[in-house]
């Protein structure tokens, strides 16, 4: 058997925290991902990426409910919910600890998430088009 660096261990459990941020994770099931113990893996996880576990997961959510507050019209509690944290109140405080400012004004700094929305052109077009109308060539000659 090939000798695997525990980096490469690492970067599977990193991959489980990138992919499935929404759900409730927690460092016992990224270590078992890399195939590690939990305080092995907490040592080794911070040593090769500078953040531990838990820091890296509340990142990848944070950065995901900024995106998603600048994007949607949804709440902030159902931003909260959907990148899967439980509480507003600690949504909140990391989120102003992170980016210096509520969940609420940061979506206030960016236009409103309407102003996004873009429609494709062939839907315009398609809409654009007269609807049951005839003029005239469809209609069948009534005999006399």
């Amino acid at each position: 058997m090939a000798f695997v660096p525990p980096a490469r261990h690492l970067l599977r459990a990193r991959d489980l925290a990138d992919s499935r941020y929404f759900e409730p994770l927690d460092v016992a099931q990224l270590a078992a991902a890399a195939g590690l113990s939990r305080a092995h893996f907490s040592r080794e996880f911070r040593r090769a990426f500078g953040v531990t576990p838990h820091g890296y997961l509340l990142t990848r959510r944070l950065e995901r409910a900024a995106a998603l507050l600048r994007t949607t019209d949804n709440s902030v509690a159902e931003i909260c919910m959907a990148v899967g944290l439980q509480s507003v109140g600690s949504f909140t405080t990391s989120f102003k600890r992170t980016y210096e400012m509520t969940p609420t004004e940061y979506r206030e700094a960016w236009p409103p998430a309407v102003a996004a929305a873009v429609v494709p052109a062939c839907i315009v077009r398609a809409y654009g088009r007269p609807q049951h109308r005839t003029f005239g060539e469809d209609k069948a000659e009534t005999p006399a």
